[in-house]
């Protein structure tokens, strides 16, 4: 259980680094209208949504196993949870389902578009929301504590 959830922990600095890193080679490729590089751009976009996914698998199954998911629920009930608590059963995982699923419609749109402004526009929106609310979800209390 303590593997699983330092893996989660620390896995989540590799993905908020890479998902950073796609959303800002994304903005920088719409700002600066270049090209939307298969070799660069793609990978970089891929790659972080991958990991997201991983993370989000991670976060899932602990989600199921640790105490303070659902388990908090079923033993405390939705009322009697603390704003810490309720942060970590509840808005944390809900949230980031929320946030892999925008990066995955932002990776499926971009896709089907046909100019690299286009793919990087949607990129950005897409993978910019995402990363919006992993941070403001994240249990920043736990992280430097």
């Amino acid at each position: 259980m303590e593997i699983l959830k330092n893996l989660h922990s620390y896995f989540a600095y590799i993905v908020l680094a890479i998902l950073i890193l796609a959303f800002v080679n994304a903005l920088m490729g719409l700002l600066g209208k270049r090209e939307f590089a298969m070799h660069k751009d793609l990978r970089i976009s891929l790659f972080a949504l991958i990991l997201t996914h991983i993370q989000l698998l991670i976060g899932l199954i602990l989600y199921f196993v640790s105490a303070n998911g659902l388990q908090a629920i079923q033993t405390l009930g939705m009322g009697g949870l603390n704003s810490a608590a309720r942060l970590l059963a509840v808005e944390h995982p809900f949230i980031n389902i929320l946030a892999v699923a925008l990066i995955t419609i932002g990776w499926s749109k971009h896709k089907k578009k046909e100019t690299s402004n286009a793919k990087f526009k949607s990129i950005t929106i897409f993978y910019g929301l995402g990363l919006l609310f992993i941070l403001s979800r994240i249990p920043w209390g736990q992280w430097f504590s």
